[in-house]
């Protein structure tokens, strides 16, 4: 997709620095932090949001997942606990159009989130 931030980030149309990067999947900071450690974890294949996950997709989200947990460890939140965000549509918070989501933690995060 041309006009998607993260597949010109995928692609090295725009640098970022990269936490963790393998064939299926790119971590990099996110640029507002909402958390002392807030990490983006993307599919490298353009997927625009949960809505688009079938079955000949779905295996990535739990891929994500598990380099989410493998993050958690290394940036040591795994422990003191972290949260998982992935928005969904406009009125759900979703800014970018490409499957991504959101690695929280370092602080105690309050619920319900605004």
């Amino acid at each position: 997709m041309t006009d998607c931030i993260f597949c010109k980030i995928v692609n090295g149309e725009i640098k970022t620095t990269l936490i963790y990067e393998d064939d299926k999947v790119l971590a990099f900071n996110d640029i507002d932090p909402q958390a002392p450690v807030h990490i983006l974890v993307i599919p490298k294949e353009h997927i625009s949001s949960i809505n688009n996950i079938n079955e000949n997709n779905h295996e990535i989200v739990g891929y994500i997942y598990s380099i989410i947990s493998k993050l958690a460890k290394e940036k040591g939140i795994a422990d003191k606990g972290y949260r998982i965000v992935s928005n969904c549509g406009q009125e759900g918070g979703q800014t970018v159009d490409h499957l991504h989501f959101h690695l929280l933690g370092g602080r105690n995060l309050q619920w319900p989130p605004g």
